[in-house]
């Protein structure tokens, strides 16, 4: 498989991420950084967004039913050189589905991730798979 993404800024302003037919807002600008992601936070965000696609995914494989997932996802910056050391998720899926096997799950996501293992074999990644009963 291969990928494209497009993406433009003007000068002194912010930038825009063009995929398909979305565009994605993101702050180049001190201005802005309260605001809008920053390439950082958009990293993460394609990492949560690999993690919440494989649920989807190994939801039929599986055979469970969910009515809705979450990931929180948060990293340590190091400076010299600057790059992420390590990546922390917590992903709660909300099911009443006894069939669910939240540790076969976690183990799917970890191995067939393509940002997953990206994103592993340059940083640490730790995290927790876990069920609610939604009401």
């Amino acid at each position: 498989m291969e990928y494209h993404i497009k993406a433009s800024s003007v000068s002194n302003q912010d930038a825009i991420i063009h995929i398909k037919q979305s565009d994605i807002d993101f702050g180049t600008t001190p201005e802005m950084a309260e605001t809008l992601p920053n390439p950082a936070e958009l990293f993460l965000g394609a990492f949560a967004s690999c993690v919440l696609k494989n649920v989807e995914r190994f939801s039929g494989m599986m055979k469970f039913s969910y009515t809705k997932a979450t990931i929180e996802v948060n990293a340590t910056r190091l400076e010299n050189p600057p790059r992420m050391e390590h990546l922390i998720y917590n992903v709660t899926i909300y099911t009443n589905d006894n069939k669910l096997n939240t540790d076969l799950l976690k183990k799917n996501i970890e191995k067939f991730g393509t940002i997953y293992n990206t994103v592993k074999l340059s940083c640490a990644i730790s995290g927790t798979v876990s069920s609610k009963q939604h009401v």
